[in-house]
């Protein structure tokens, strides 16, 4: 125990690393020690980001895991080419367009829709690994299970991101005897410091890891997640054994974009990820941030303005590209973008955001999503360049209560829009069968055209606020010149029906009298925010971890 805590104290002081060679950063010190630990055996960093799932899977429980999905964005160091794989959930092959509609012919309040089994999408990341694993993988399948099996098996200390997880959603446990007997203490959420042990789990990753991923689409452990999502008290699910042993993870196309002198990559549909960090980067690429600065008021008043417009083509034409048609080409034309651009003024705030027209647009109707807070993003950078970004979730915190061999199921399917119809028509990103849903994650790499080399590496958790993290730590690192750790910190702006949000107990705090002379309305509040990243300075790469987060960088 002591040298555990040795361990653990060593990690959460050490913030931020940089090396030449290989660096990890995730949201949780033994996730990242997970990854470092795949690399130094001379794992690739696909291992190191495959390890770092599975090892969150069993300490970040309320934020990601097996039970959920996620996606990866990875580049080849040999070649520079990106590759972008989708591990999404997807809905069950009888989900309907009314799965969250009540008998009033009204979308489900958001707090009844999202606890049981009708939310449980079918899981994605086993998959996701399995192809990332057979394409860039060094070591054996068998040993990227090994860390994540030690903490299941030994223990692990309860963290503070944990403890505050179970206490936001213990309230719902009645209903939700599994998670309740796994995660509660005494009846009461577990203490910081406190050790959790979850043998379930470990031996369902010992399976895994023994017979391959259809050890979890099939046989015991599938039929075990269709019983709890079935058999759930609490809104029962019609996901079968059929849904899981056909799901597949795919390999999407990469959604790339440019600003100023550098090349963003990023996530396609199902993510609305890449196309919207690029709107807000191309809206605001005729504006001298560098010279405004990062306490400028103007500046992120013209970053507000560019946030609610991209937003707003997000809300209109993003969903999964497999069922309806997303003008993706359009939504990031630096064309389009241009004349977007023209609409925002430094002096002024805009009256109303609406979505525009891209080149290829199908007629479509505007519909707001759902996403909470929750996810988790990490990184893996190899000796040979190779760099995995990705971003794995099970939706909110503790998904829809529901367990299934120590594993949280995800409540993915809220994130579809609730409601299928807007003024009579369908919406892009209503449910159906075997459809994934929209998604904000934004797991991105940022190349410098003129060396053609990656030189920063990004995504974060929180919602749909994610996109927004990922585009102001961009501008922070780019722009203002920011090292990674805090460009991560730095305070963020958001939006709400009122208007702009700015994140209490950051600089931005000090922006409102200023930007409320231009025009906003703007709001104080806090955001549940996290981020991880690496920068390429000096020669070497540096990792960071969200200051707001207890992750952690670490070098090989």
């Amino acid at each position: 125990m002591k040298k555990l805590l040795l361990t653990l104290a060593l990690l959460l002081f050490s913030p931020a690393a940089a090396s030449a060679q290989g660096i990890v950063s995730s949201a949780d010190p033994r996730a990242s020690a997970a990854g470092q630990e795949i690399l130094r055996k001379g794992g690739s960093a696909a291992d190191a980001a495959m390890a770092m799932m599975l090892a969150l899977t069993v300490v970040e429980p309320q934020s990601s895991g097996i039970g959920g999905g996620g996606f990866f964005v990875y580049n080849d160091g040999k070649t520079g080419m990106v590759s972008t794989i989708d591990g999404r959930e997807a809905a069950p092959m009888a989900a309907t367009p009314q799965r969250f509609v009540g008998p009033d012919g009204k979308a489900l309040p958001f707090i009844q829709a999202f606890p049981g089994g009708k939310s449980v999408g079918v899981p994605g990341n086993v998959r996701l690994m399995a192809m990332v694993h057979a394409r860039w993988g060094r070591l054996a399948w068998k040993e990227l299970f090994q860390p994540a099996i030690r903490l299941a098996e030994d223990g692990y200390q309860v963290t503070r991101p944990l403890n505050s997880g179970v206490a936001m959603v213990s309230p719902l446990w009645k209903d939700f005897p599994a998670v309740r007997a796994q995660y509660l203490i005494d009846g009461k959420p577990p203490q910081v410091g406190e050790t959790i042990k979850n043998p379930a789990l470990a031996k369902i990753l010992r399976k895994i890891a023994d017979d391959g991923p259809d050890a979890f689409y099939t046989g015991k452990n599938a039929q075990a997640i269709v019983d709890a999502a079935t058999g759930s008290t609490v809104a029962p699910s019609d996901m079968t054994l059929a849904d899981l042993a056909a799901y597949r993870a795919k390999e999407r196309p990469p959604v790339c974009g440019y600003y100023r002198s550098y090349k963003i990559c990023g996530m396609g549909p199902p993510s609305s990820g890449a196309t919207t960090v690029l709107g807000i980067l191309g809206m605001l690429e005729r504006f001298d941030l560098k010279k405004l600065g990062k306490d400028s008021p103007v500046a992120w008043h013209l970053i507000g303005e560019a946030m609610e417009l991209a937003y707003a083509d997000r809300e209109k034409y993003l969903g999964d590209r497999d069922f309806v048609d997303v003008p993706v080409a359009g939504l990031i034309d630096p064309a389009y973008l241009k004349a977007r651009s023209k609409l925002i003024s430094p002096t002024t705030t805009l009256a109303r955001y609406e979505a525009g027209t891209p080149p290829g647009a199908p007629q479509r109707t505007a519909a707001v999503q759902n996403e909470v807070p929750g996810t988790t993003h990490f990184v893996a950078i190899d000796g040979d360049g190779n760099i995995v970004s990705m971003t794995s979730t099970v939706e909110g915190p503790f998904g829809s209560q529901l367990l299934a061999n120590g594993f949280v199921l995800n409540n993915e399917l809220t994130d579809f829009t609730l409601a299928p119809e807007k003024d009579g028509k369908p919406v892009a990103n209503r449910v159906e069968p075997g459809k994934r849903p929209l998604s904000s994650m934004s797991p991105t790499i940022v190349y410098d055209t003129r060396t053609g080399k990656p030189v920063f590496v990004v995504g974060a958790a929180g919602g749909k606020t994610i996109i927004m993290q990922v585009a102001k730590a961009i501008i922070a690192r780019l722009d203002w010149g920011m090292e990674p750790r805090d460009a991560l910190g730095l305070g963020l702006i958001y939006f709400n029906q009122d208007g702009v949000i700015l994140e209490q107990g950051t600089s931005l705090e000090a922006l409102k009298p200023a930007m409320e002379k231009l025009g906003n309305k703007v709001t104080i509040a806090k955001l549940g925010l996290k981020a991880n990243a690496a920068a390429w300075e000096n020669g070497k790469w540096v990792g960071a971890a969200d200051p707001r987060s207890v992750g952690v960088a670490l070098e090989q």
